[in-house]
């Protein structure tokens, strides 16, 4: 086709003319999404939040994401939950964590019932806290608090010797004495400073672990089907097979050899254009006419229908569509010698050029004679020259293919019979005929009986 084959004109004439193949694989697609619902069971999501207060960069929001899908809070939420034929790593595939806005955990569990989704989601939450807090200090180091208190224990061994060093020293009666007491004392109240500051410490740091992440209320139960749904994938399947039928169609026209313009039909026939013709479309036209259980699918489906081909525009009346015929016999005349006869070629099947040279035949009423004659365009073969002064081949455009009219150009070579030019027959729709003031009377065309020819039909 043309660089115009995507216009919606032409994706509306597919719909048009194959609407009844379109509706059948529609349906198959449908029925395709529905059988692809049955083999995955029904699963629903839901989410738990949990919030960290502070302030958290973006980084450390991905850590906590991470360590609440990892394999130590999922191990633990399936060693809690304890379902019977799912496993932690099976758990570990319907967890999922992300980081949103306002520093906030979400963390999504998907099973087949929506009870199992809301205890999923609620467990990997309470699971994820609880081993946030333990890593991030709540008295999970031993070593760290048995140093911490070997300190302790070391400031009161201290504070006792200095208690004995100050009652070992002379009280008051020196100067010496006294600045020794006072300088002990110093260090007495500098040790119980630094004491006490680290059991604050020690307190806020545990109280602030415990309080830095909260669940923000349970996973709300979940009331429907978690995406695809039966009802998106039967849907999914209608419009992808509607979607690869319509492509498929521009596919094939887009890589159809068929030719279409005047240039390229002579160009592939070695002769010259002498006119173009119009016959009244019919509800029949490129309708196969095949028979057998494949004809009868074809016609069913419609796919007896050519769809690439345009709308006919709308012509004048019978009179205006006599004018091109008289014009093209004309042109005959001036090319033929007196009182000869010329051979119409039509290609067979092209049942719009057929209807065409029938009415050119008549138009002519004998001047010059034309005789008409159709050949088949897979084994193209013409009766020997008798008396025709050569041969005049017309055919539809958006047909036949450049190598299948050269083999009609060569079949009427092989007959000797000299090509005098092309006629172009289209399609039209017809309007109410005009009266004339003369009357034309016709003659009934003549066909050519190819007996002695192969795929020839009169």
């Amino acid at each position: 086709m043309s660089d115009d084959t995507i216009r919606l004109v032409t994706i509306g004439r597919i719909v048009r003319r194959r609407r009844r193949l379109l509706a059948l694989l529609v349906v198959v697609g449908a029925l395709v999404g529905y059988s692809t619902s049955l083999l995955f069971p029904p699963r629903y999501t839901t989410s738990a939040s949990v919030l960290l207060p502070g302030a958290w960069e973006e980084r450390e929001l991905r850590t906590q994401t991470e360590i609440a899908t990892s394999s130590v809070v999922v191990d633990r939420v399936a060693a809690t939950l304890a379902w019977g034929g799912v496993s932690a790593a099976e758990l570990r595939e319907q967890v999922v964590a992300e980081a949103s806005d306002g520093n906030i955990i979400k963390i999504s569990g998907t099973a087949d019932t929506p009870a199992r989704a809301q205890q999923l989601a609620d467990q990997t939450a309470r699971q994820f806290v609880a081993f946030a807090a333990r890593v991030m200090g709540n008295g999970t180091d031993p070593d760290a608090a048995a140093r911490l208190d070997a300190l302790r224990k070391q400031v009161e061994t201290t504070n006792r010797r200095i208690t004995e060093l100050a009652d070992a020293a002379d009280p008051g009666r020196t100067v010496e004495s006294v600045q020794t007491r006072t300088d002990l004392e110093k260090l007495r109240t500098s040790l119980r400073e630094a004491i006490d500051k680290l059991d604050q410490a020690d307190t806020a740091a545990s109280k602030a672990v415990k309080a830095n992440m909260v669940v923000m209320g349970p996973a709300a139960r979940p009331d429907g089907k978690a995406p695809p749904t039966r009802t998106q994938l039967v849907a999914a399947g209608a419009v992808l097979a509607f979607l690869v039928t319509v492509i498929g169609h521009l596919t094939a026209a887009r890589m159809s050899r068929r030719l279409r313009t005047e240039a390229e039909i002579t160009a592939a026939l070695r002769s010259t254009l002498l006119g173009t013709v119009d016959v009244p479309a019919e509800r029949t036209a490129h309708r196969g006419k095949g028979r057998g259980p494949w004809a009868l699918v074809r016609r069913l489906l419609g796919l007896d229908v050519r769809w690439d081909l345009p709308v006919p525009r709308t012509s004048g009346d019978e009179a205006s569509r006599q004018t091109r015929y008289r014009r093209v016999c004309a042109r005959l005349r001036d090319r033929l010698p007196a009182s000869r006869s010329l051979l119409v070629v039509v290609p067979e099947g092209d049942e719009t050029a057929l209807r065409a040279a029938e009415q050119l035949a008549a138009e002519a009423a004998g001047e010059p004679l034309l005789r008409v004659t159709a050949v088949s365009v897979t084994q193209p073969m013409l009766p020997d020259r008798d008396d025709e002064t050569g041969a005049l081949i017309m055919l539809s455009a958006g047909s036949w293919t450049a190598g299948e009219l050269a083999g009609v150009a060569e079949a009427c070579a092989d007959a000797r019979h000299e090509v005098v030019g092309v006629v172009l027959a289209g399609t039209v729709l017809a309007r109410p005929a005009r009266s004339s003031g003369r009357t034309r009377q016709a003659a009934a065309p003549e066909f050519a009986m190819a007996d002695d020819a192969t795929g020839v039909t009169g």
